[in-house]
């Protein structure tokens, strides 16, 4: 690769509508977008100067709405071109987007749009104004409902206009209304773990400064290519997988689906990929699998190969000596670590894990096959992004360094603060929130527990909120445990519990594969589920989770655990929209069980 850097700075830009002006006029025929049409092949390309074109079409369309600047448009599609400019035609406008996970739960993001007052909402089909049906009564204050697809034939809403119906035929300038830097861009909500979601909001500069700190610790080339997993709804995927793009002049394809992403990557060939550890579980999960059943030499291969390359990683951190072992890394590289990460396309430089703590073993299985994983963290309310390891040094157990112009420091109970110039103003209408998470000098109380080390690497111990204290006094983060655990395959979701308790247990949704196996060698059947409460399984279970938590203090050990195989999903309540655990709820919802874990104690 080239390696050529184009970076537009927010003082050039002022507002993110200017930053697409700015990259349409150096880079008007560079690709922008790829996507894959319906039905063909990856991918139709989309150039920056064409983006401006239909942008332009967009607003025409939003000016029939009689919208005025300062009014809320929500959308609530997956990842696609429209998403993109629905976003830049309303911000050129001066409206503010609020973005709407696909998979929320109805009564989310009715109370998203009504305490926003958002005035249009775009969809994309028929499954989603089905959700949207279900709470209609409650979305006086949206005007219209633009669907990507039909979704009504007779006795429709009036409210309801197809895309290219509200579209007007010919299009127009991409216009940028003029603004000031801390003008309010966009209302993002948080995900909800431990209370009603609130909307964070986020300014032109918030996102610009954070954007830019970032490409100054992460450089992104003009010849990078982004596959854009996660939903743009999510702030990391926003900022890093859209905004940086446009302010390093890069391209990005978005992925078809989840479902689909093994396909996608190997069509796409992206240099960067960004993701939460979820993603990287799944990628790992695939590749133990693959492991099963091969003969002892090719697993003996591949756990050569995460050594070799394990021991090179260290030495060229400067963090170990070089191993006579690092003399089989080009033979391994070929056989082993190059066939795998050929799934991940085979051009990848850059790999970012966000959103969550990544398990250091994960971690340590795609650095020793030679992929760059960098782990970072940030909150909504940070624009994302605080902080992110680099390759030249890159500490997989912590989150890295803050980012260039972030302040962080840890308060007398162990929380992370944060100040800086991509940290939030507030949130939407909730000045009690507001007062209680930003003090008098501007620093951001995370509600996270952290620990800094003396060269400012930051580790994330646990959420102050989630931290459980036993009924013998000892206190522990559970996520540290959870994060352990779920490194091996056999479980999909893990929930430690134990406040008040004296020991503590564990609730666990077993891989349903691995289950099956499982149970074939202990000569049960594996499609009883009272088999999963029995004496032998949990055993069995107990034995796989304390080979990964041995490092953990003794009274941080499990002592009993319930399977199950149904898992825990958005609809159900048991989740966010972003995959985490919401503990309260799962408390309330397994109550009986947890009961069980406990008696006669």
């Amino acid at each position: 690769m080239r390696q050529v850097t184009d970076i537009i700075e927010p003082a050039t830009a002022g507002s993110i509508p200017a930053l697409f002006r700015e990259r349409v006029r150096r880079s008007p025929f560079v690709c922008a977008y790829r996507c894959f049409p319906e039905g063909e092949r990856c991918c139709t390309e989309t150039s920056w100067g064409e983006m401006a074109t239909m942008a332009g079409r967009w607003q025409l369309a939003f000016r029939q709405e009689n919208l005025r600047p300062g009014d809320r448009v929500a959308v609530m599609l997956k990842n696609c071109r429209e998403w993109v400019l629905f976003d830049l035609a309303a911000l050129g406008l001066g409206l503010v987007t609020v973005p709407l996970f696909v998979n929320d739960r109805s009564a989310n993001f009715a109370h998203i749009l009504t305490e926003t007052d958002a005035r249009l909402l775009l969809i994309e089909g028929l499954e989603r104004w089905q959700r949207i049906e279900e709470v209609s009564n409650r979305l006086g204050n949206v005007e219209r409902i633009v669907t990507m697809q039909p979704v009504c034939e007779e006795g429709c809403d009036h409210r309801l206009i197809e895309l290219e119906k509200w579209l007007p035929e010919t299009s127009g300038r991409y216009v940028v209304r003029e603004c000031a830097p801390t003008e309010l861009a966009t209302i993002v909500y948080t995900s909800g773990t431990t209370g009603p979601p609130k909307g964070v909001m986020l300014s032109h500069a918030n996102i610009l400064a954070n954007a830019r700190a970032g490409l100054e610790r992460v450089p992104i080339h003009t010849d990078d290519l982004f596959l854009s997993i996660l939903p743009l709804s999510h702030t990391l995927e926003r900022t890093v997988g859209y905004y940086v793009p446009m302010m390093a002049g890069a391209c990005v394809a978005h992925v078809r689906s989840i479902d689909k992403l093994a396909e996608d990557l190997v069509a796409v060939r992206p240099t960067v990929l960004i993701a939460v550890p979820r993603i990287f579980e799944r990628m790992h999960g695939r590749i133990m699998a693959g492991l099963d059943g091969k003969p002892s030499l090719v697993r003996g291969l591949f756990y050569l190969a995460i050594r070799a390359g394990w021991q090179r990683f260290l030495h060229r951190q400067g963090r170990g000596a070089w191993r006579p072992l690092s003399l089989l890394w080009p033979l391994l590289k070929l056989i082993v670590a190059d066939r795998i990460l050929a799934r991940l396309g085979g051009r990848v430089r850059l790999a970012i894990s966000g959103g969550a703590p990544l398990a250091p073993p994960l971690a340590r299985v795609f650095i020793g096959l030679g992929l760059n994983l960098l782990q970072g963290y940030g909150l909504t309310e940070t624009s994302p992004v605080v902080s992110v390891n680099t390759r030249e040094d890159n500490l997989p157990a912590t989150v890295g360094r803050p980012l260039p112009g972030v302040e962080v420091k840890v308060a007398a109970n162990d929380e992370l603060l944060v100040r800086g110039p991509n940290v939030t103003s507030g949130y939407w209408r909730n000045q009690t929130a507001t007062a209680a998470a930003i003090d008098r000098d501007g620093w951001f109380h995370t509600g996270d527990l952290a620990r800094i080390d003396a060269a400012g690497h930051i580790t994330i111990t646990g959420r102050n909120k989630e931290i459980i204290v036993l009924s013998t006094g000892e206190k522990i983060p559970p996520e540290e445990l959870e994060i352990a655990i779920i490194v091996n395959p056999l479980f999909d979701q893990v929930m430690v519990v134990g406040e008040g308790r004296p020991y503590l247990a564990a609730l666990a949704v077993l891989n349903t594969r691995r289950w099956r196996k499982l149970a074939g060698r202990l000569g049960i059947p594996a499609d009883r589920d009272d088999v999963l409460t029995g004496t032998e399984v949990e055993n069995v279970l107990l034995t796989e989770i304390a080979r990964r938590i041995a490092r953990f203090p003794g009274y941080a050990h499990i002592r009993r655990v319930r399977a199950m195989l149904s898992p825990w999903t958005v609809d159900a309540d048991l989740i966010t929209a972003t995959l985490k655990l919401r503990r309260k709820e799962l408390l309330t919802r397994f109550s009986r069980e947890v009961e069980e874990l406990y008696a006669g104690h």
